[in-house]
């Protein structure tokens, strides 16, 4: 008896009727069948700011998706090419090609349906989803070459059109690498007013520019010296893909003899640890480039080149390429390389050597093969060369190629003053636009100090220098050649450089 009155307190009631209305609710939902719409979850380039290392998104859904509906539905705006490819409920799109610098991109999904929705006879249309992201500012390097910005290390916003002078005035800039994030350079440069004209030491200066779209970026212009000239000299460097490893031509001061490759992790991080210089254990070379993969570096020595791994404990290369001098360049993949052939009768060849054993020359010249860039955005390789002009008096007049690498197509872009030896050329990480500078030597004496002069690499004083953009069009379009005009931006410098 005290159980039953207990039973029907008016708790235990209202906790009996809640209970019939919800087992009511859920034998009707079941009636009725699995209406929930399907949703995007997760949009991994939500808000992010990407580059051209960034290649591929995932849109993850809240339930298994018709594949097909999702593929004919998806829109981009603006366009941009890519593949689709599924693992459970998330789908990856991957680009055919880095999406441009400078633009900000809407992704939309609407009227795609679950995998299951037309075998139980319903209609169920996902949640119409809205994402967004942007691309990293157009922003190029260079050196000043006015009154103003004179051997200073300038970056420039081609999408904000604003610039910052980076390095302070007491010191000239001689050579710079962007680190891989834009949010650092390493840069050689020796004191104003200095007489040892190799006297440079190696620096690394804050751009103002954030690695990470959540993470604040550091102030610009602080200068952090990361290598002295105490005992040797620095002469040549290079920066690792991954901006790991620091690679560097050094020379004793009271020892010639003592001359060779050097290398060295650099603290990009906050680590308080100082990093240890090492000697590579090689014989000395000549010119040199990281592989991409920065675990080894080519290295031209004598009659060919070497390929020599970083931390290796011996000095026998990799690898030993005997027919060619230099390495020109890499892919990013590293699965080809440019390389340079000199021949007995003085002329130069360029080969495309792929990872597969494949030898393939692509041209000759008379000339020189100043520079060349692969295009991360098509299968074209884009170089500055020399051709030698008839006459008796030497003259070399350099000129702009691209060159188709399937069919070896050769398509000449821009043709250059003669006796510009000088010229350097950058390619966009996104492919779209190629940077090149006119530099205009001293003629006369100007009373100034040579140390406080700047010179090019074959030692000419500068008196002034232009910096132009190309725009590039696909090779393979015939109007392309008559398209395209280079621009002369409203910048006073030379050896420019595109932030990655």
């Amino acid at each position: 008896m005290t159980t039953s009155k207990t039973f029907f307190q008016p708790l235990d009631r209202i906790a009996i009727g809640l209970m019939l209305i919800l087992s009511l609710l859920i034998g009707l939902l079941m009636l009725q069948g699995d209406a929930v719409k399907p949703s995007v979850r997760h949009f991994s380039w939500q808000n992010q700011e990407v580059g051209a290392d960034d290649i591929s998104f995932t849109l993850t859904f809240s339930r298994p998706m018709d594949s097909k509906s999702v593929e004919d539905n998806i829109k981009i705006d603006p366009p941009l090419a890519g593949k689709m490819s599924w693992a459970g409920r998330r789908m990856v799109y991957t680009l055919l090609t880095p999406a441009p610098y400078g633009t900000t991109y809407k992704v939309q999904l609407q009227a795609a349906k679950d995998k299951f929705s037309e075998q139980e006879g319903k209609n169920r249309q996902i949640q119409p989803f809205t994402g967004s992201f942007r691309t990293r500012d157009r922003v190029i390097l260079y050196v000043g070459a006015d009154q103003q910005d004179k051997g200073r290390l300038v970056l420039y916003n081609l999408t904000e059109q604003q610039k910052k002078v980076l390095t302070p005035q007491d010191l000239l800039v001689m050579d710079f690498k962007p680190f891989p994030n834009g949010d650092k350079i390493l840069f050689s440069a020796r004191k104003l007013g200095s007489q040892d004209l190799l006297s440079s030491q190696l620096y690394t200066v804050t751009t103002g520019i954030s690695a990470q779209s959540e993470k604040q970026a550091e102030a610009p212009g602080r200068v952090d010296l990361l290598l002295d000239n105490k005992e040797y000299q620095n002469l040549k460097f290079d920066l690792s893909p991954d901006g790991q490893i620091l690679v560097v031509q050094r020379g004793k001061k009271d020892d010639p003899g003592d001359f060779g490759l050097w290398f060295m992790p650099v603290n990009n991080g906050n680590s308080q640890e100082k990093p240890t210089l090492k000697r590579l254990k090689s014989q000395p070379g000549g010119d040199f480039l990281i592989t991409p993969d920065s675990k080894a570096v080519a290295v031209a020595q004598g009659q060919g080149a070497a390929i020599l791994a970083l931390e290796a404990e011996t000095s026998k290369p990799l690898d030993f390429l005997p027919q060619f001098g230099l390495v020109q360049a890499f892919s990013k993949d590293g699965s080809q390389a440019a390389m340079v052939k000199f021949n007995s009768d003085y002329t130069r060849d360029l080969f495309l050597v792929t990872n597969q054993g494949v030898q393939k020359q692509m041209l000759r010249t008379k000339g020189s093969i100043i520079s060349c860039q692969f295009d991360t955005a098509s299968p074209t390789l884009y170089c500055l060369l020399t051709q030698l002009l008839p006459g008796e008096l030497y003259q070399e007049q350099p000129y702009l190629v691209a060159i188709d690498l399937k069919s070896g197509q050769q398509k000449p872009l821009l043709v250059l003053p003669p006796d510009q030896r000088n010229v350097e050329m950058s390619l966009a990480p996104d492919g779209l636009g190629l940077l090149f500078d006119q530099v205009v030597p001293q003629t006369t004496p100007t009373g100034s100090s040579q140390a406080n002069m700047l010179t090019t690499d074959d030692g000419q004083t500068i008196a002034t220098s232009s910096l132009w953009l190309m725009p590039l069009l696909p090779i393979s379009d015939p109007a392309a050649a008559n398209e395209i005009k280079p621009e002369q931006l409203p910048l006073v410098g030379f050896h420019p450089r595109w932030l990655p």
